[in-house]
C-alpha cells in the first residue's frame, strides 16, 4: 500500500484489516439487536410485574358465588300486628306482638315537682310486655267518660285551676281547665321527662298522643270549646315541637281526627304536618270509613304513613264491627287486609278479637300488617357478600335493622323500604357457609325479624 495512503493510528498501531472491521460491525449488530429484545421482553412482562409488586395496585375482584338459602315467615313481626291490650288474658300468646295500655297522668305525677313522680306504672307495663317477648304501646290521657280528670293533683288544688263538667257518652264527665298555664306547662314537662327515659327503650314499641276524649283528639260530646274543655291550637302546636325535638327515635302518633281544621292547627299551620309523627285511627273499618276516615288520611297524605307508623283500633260504633271485623269480607264488604293496605297499617288494636276468632286468623291478619322481608339475592365470596331484600309487606319498618352476614351488620340499614322496593348491600363476611340474619337494637328479649328466600 502507497505509504499516502497509510492511516495513522495511535502508538503507532497499524489500521484494522477489513477482516476485523468485518467482525466489529457484526457484533454491534448483534448486541442491537439483542437489545432491542430485551426491552420488548420487558414491556410484555411489564404489567404482570407491576400487578405483583404494587401494594396499592388495585386488588382482584371477588370471586362471588350463589348461596342457597331457604327461609319463611310463620310468625306475625315485630311492631306489627294485631294488638291485646297489657291486661287481657291472652295477651301472652304467641300470635301477638304488641300489648296496649292507656295511662292516666296522674298514675305518675301527683305534685308538680318532677323528683316526685313515680314511673312505676309505666316499668310494669314495660317489663310485662317484654316478659312475654312482646313490645308496648301506650297512650297517655286526661279525659274518660264518666270519670274525673286523670291529671295530677296539684294541678285540682289550684284556686283559680277549674275544670268543668258535662255529659259524655251519658255520663257525666269532668274536663280538663285548658285555659291554665300550670296544666299547659305540666303537660309539655311531662313528655320531656318521659323521653328522656324512655325514647330508646326497646320495650316501647309505639307512643299515641292526644286530648279529648281517651286521648282521640276530639270531644264530641258535648263538642270542643278550645282553651277550655281542649287545649288551643297555639299550645296544641308548643307540645307538637316538643314532641319532635324530645324523642329523636320512639315513634309517637296522634288521631286522625286531628286533621279536623276546627280543633287542630294543621290546617292553618301546613308546616306543622311536616313534623315525624304517625297516625292512629280509632274507628277502623267502620261503615263510613270511605267517607270522614278516608279524607283525614288523604289530609295528612300518604308520605306521612310511609314515613311514621299507622295503628288504630278496629271501631266500636256497633257490637257487629267488632263481631265481623275480621270475617273475610269484612263487617261492610272489604276485608281487613284489603284495607289495610289502602292505608300502609302495621298495627291495629283488636282486644276483643280472641272472642270471635281462631288464634290462626288473628295471626294471619297479624301476618299481612307491617313490613315483610324477602331476600332475593345472596353471593358470597371469601370475605363479602352481597345480598338483595325486598319489602313485600305494606308498611315500611320504621326503626333500624340491618341485613348481616356471620353477625356482620350491612353499612345502611333498612328502615324506611318501602312497600315494592328493593336495596341491595354489600356486607364485608363471606366464606364458605355465610350466615344470614336480619338484626334489630328495638327488640326485646325472645323477638326476632323472619324473612323469606327461596333461593338454589
Amino acid at each position: 500500500m502507497p505509504a499516502a495512503r497509510r492511516e495513522a493510528v495511535p502508538g503507532g498501531a497499524a489500521p484494522p484489516s477489513l477482516l476485523s472491521r468485518a467482525l466489529c460491525y457484526h457484533g454491534r449488530m448483534k448486541d442491537e439487536k439483542a437489545g432491542l429484545l430485551a426491552l420488548l421482553l420487558a414491556a410484555l412482562l411489564l404489567p404482570a410485574a407491576c400487578s405483583v409488586r404494587d401494594p396499592d395496585g388495585p386488588a382482584p375482584p371477588p370471586d362471588y358465588r350463589d348461596v342457597p338459602l331457604h327461609s319463611s315467615i310463620r310468625d306475625v313481626q315485630p311492631m306489627a300486628g294485631i294488638v291485646l291490650w297489657n291486661d287481657n288474658r291472652l295477651s301472652s300468646r304467641d300470635y301477638i306482638q304488641l300489648e296496649y295500655s292507656y295511662v292516666g297522668y296522674d298514675e305518675v305525677a301527683a305534685e308538680a315537682d318532677p323528683q316526685t313522680w313515680s314511673w312505676a306504672r309505666v316499668e310494669r307495663l314495660l317489663a310485662s310486655a317484654a316478659s312475654h317477648r312482646h313490645q308496648a304501646i301506650l297512650r297517655f290521657f286526661d279525659t274518660y267518660p264518666g270519670r274525673a280528670t286523670a291529671l295530677p293533683a296539684f294541678l285540682k288544688r289550684l284556686p283559680d285551676y277549674r275544670e268543668s263538667r258535662a255529659r259524655s257518652e251519658g255520663l257525666w264527665t269532668f274536663f280538663p281547665d285548658w285555659s291554665h298555664p300550670a296544666l299547659q306547662d305540666f303537660v309539655k314537662e311531662f313528655f320531656r321527662r318521659f323521653a328522656a327515659r324512655y325514647d330508646r327503650d326497646p320495650r316501647l314499641a309505639f307512643l299515641q298522643v292526644g286530648f279529648g276524649l281517651w286521648a282521640e283528639y276530639h270531644v264530641y260530646d258535648p263538642g270542643e270549646e278550645l282553651g277550655v274543655n281542649f287545649p288551643s291550637k297555639e299550645f296544641q302546636a308548643e307540645l307538637l315541637r316538643v314532641m319532635e325535638s324530645g324523642f329523636p327515635t320512639l315513634h309517637w302518633s296522634v288521631s286522625i281526627d286531628a286533621a279536623d281544621a276546627s280543633r287542630a292547627p294543621f290546617a292553618s299551620s301546613p308546616e306543622l304536618k311536616q313534623i315525624p309523627f304517625g297516625l292512629f285511627d280509632d274507628s277502623f273499618l267502620c261503615r263510613d270509613h270511605g267517607g270522614y276516615n278516608h279524607d283525614c288520611f288523604a289530609f295528612f297524605g300518604q308520605e306521612k304513613r310511609l314515613r311514621s307508623p299507622v295503628g288504630g283500633e278496629f271501631s266500636y260504633y256497633s257490637a257487629y264491627d267488632q263481631r265481623h271485623a275480621l270475617d273475610p269480607s269484612g263487617p261492610y264488604g272489604i276485608s281487613f287486609e284489603e284495607m289495610a293496605a289502602q292505608y300502609n297499617v302495621s298495627y291495629m288494636i283488636g282486644d276483643d278479637q280472641p272472642s270471635f276468632q281462631t288464634a290462626e286468623r288473628i295471626r294471619q291478619a297479624g301476618m299481612a300488617v307491617g313490613y315483610r322481608f324477602r331476600v332475593t339475592a345472596f353471593r358470597a365470596a371469601t370475605t363479602s357478600a352481597q345480598v338483595t331484600v325486598e319489602n313485600q309487606g305494606i308498611a315500611p319498618i320504621y326503626y333500624d335493622a340491618w341485613v348481616a352476614v356471620n353477625g356482620v351488620r350491612a353499612a345502611e340499614s333498612l328502615k324506611g323500604l318501602r312497600p315494592g322496593e328493593n336495596k341491595g348491600f354489600t356486607i364485608a363476611a363471606g366464606g364458605d357457609a355465610p350466615v344470614l340474619t336480619i338484626e334489630c337494637d328495638r327488640l326485646v328479649a325472645g323477638q326476632r325479624i323472619g324473612f323469606e328466600a327461596d333461593l338454589d
